[in-house]
């Protein structure tokens, strides 16, 4: 198994870990692929989660998603398995190692010595391969880091086996047979159609709506304090986009490569004109986060409704871009 994986470099640790896991099965998928046809695009605003005593901002799809969207997608076989028991756990991971297997694992960035202290925070939902174990280290491909690393057996149970929110309870993965080349045509279009969907949900948090929600929230952001609140907020705003994951503007981009490369596949020109319309999107949400990060470190005056008219522009752009994603869906032909 170490001489015949190849590992690869990505954005995203969960479109990553499953690129990588179906190219080694025979099954070449970019990243960008794996996002896409995961239908992982969305936009959430979840007040009632709470993290450091601030509202949730979402701009993807929940952990976990990337992966059981491409199950489903392409008919993957694969197998899912938690432990309540740490050793077992480890154990199970020790034979389909064994076994050559290439093994998916959920862990939490904290406990992976790998990762500067700085960067390393209480985040239970990283993904990541383990392709083989030499005496008490494990040989890993984590899709963030620009090489292979190794991990200690200790380390790595803390990391899998790590409480809070989305504790990953020991789960592993991989896929069981070798998966086959799906139809391009008809997953794609169906992709398209859930992504379309939960962006124009008609519910309040989540997609063009939940962006609306939240600039009306940002509007109201009070200033009696010098702005120390209103600081918060938007800089928790800015480290959802911009620091964890691939954020806000950059899973825009992973999405519109995702909409050139099927166009590749399918010869379906109409997406790569969507996929330049979503580059121009991506750009002013990296705008909106210099806007705000500039108001945070007081280079420009803090101006809360400022940002909540950026932030309303964006959800009427995505709203017509949706819009014309489903068009161009519903006009496909299958």
């Amino acid at each position: 198994m170490p001489d015949s994986f190849v590992h690869a470099h990505a954005a995203h640790c969960e479109s990553g870990v499953m690129s990588s896991l179906l190219h080694h099965h025979g099954l070449p998928i970019s990243e960008a692929m794996a996002f896409g046809l995961a239908s992982a695009l969305s936009f959430a605003y979840l007040p009632f989660i709470r993290i450091n005593g601030l509202p949730l901002v979402s701009y993807r799809m929940p952990p976990r998603a990337v992966i059981k969207g491409l199950e489903r997608s392409l008919g993957l076989d694969m197998r899912f398995e938690t432990f309540r028991s740490p050793p077992a756990g480890m154990d199970r991971l020790d034979a389909l190692l064994d076994a050559g297997r290439l093994v998916g694992l959920q862990t939490s960035v904290f406990w992976l010595p790998y990762f500067p202290p700085d960067l390393r925070f209480h985040f239970n939902a990283h993904n990541l391969l383990v392709y083989g174990r030499e005496g008490d280290e494990y040989l890993i491909s984590d899709p963030v880091a620009e090489t292979t690393v190794r991990c200690a057996r200790e380390d790595l149970r803390r990391a899998r086996f790590a409480k809070g929110m989305l504790a990953p309870k020991g789960l592993l993965y991989y896929v069981a047979a070798s998966p086959v080349a799906p139809d391009w045509v008809r997953i794609g279009r169906r992709a398209l159609a859930r992504t379309a969907r939960i962006m124009l949900a008609p519910l309040p948090l989540i997609g063009v709506r939940g962006m609306k929600l939240l600039a009306w929230q940002i509007e109201r952001l009070p200033l009696a304090d010098g702005g120390e609140h209103a600081r918060l907020y938007i800089g928790n705003i800015v480290r959802m986009q911009e620091e964890i994951g691939t954020g806000g503007g950059g899973f825009r981009f992973l999405y519109a490569s995702f909409l050139q490369e099927l166009a590749a596949k399918t010869g379906h020109a109409a997406l790569d004109g969507l996929a330049s319309r979503l580059v121009e999107i991506g750009d002013r949400w990296r705008e909106f986060a210099l806007a705000a990060a500039r108001m945070i470190r007081g280079r420009d005056a803090l101006s809360p409704p400022a940002l909540a008219e950026r932030l309303r522009a964006l959800a009427a752009e995505e709203g017509v871009f949706f819009q014309s994603q489903h068009r161009v869906q519903r006009a496909w032909a299958p």
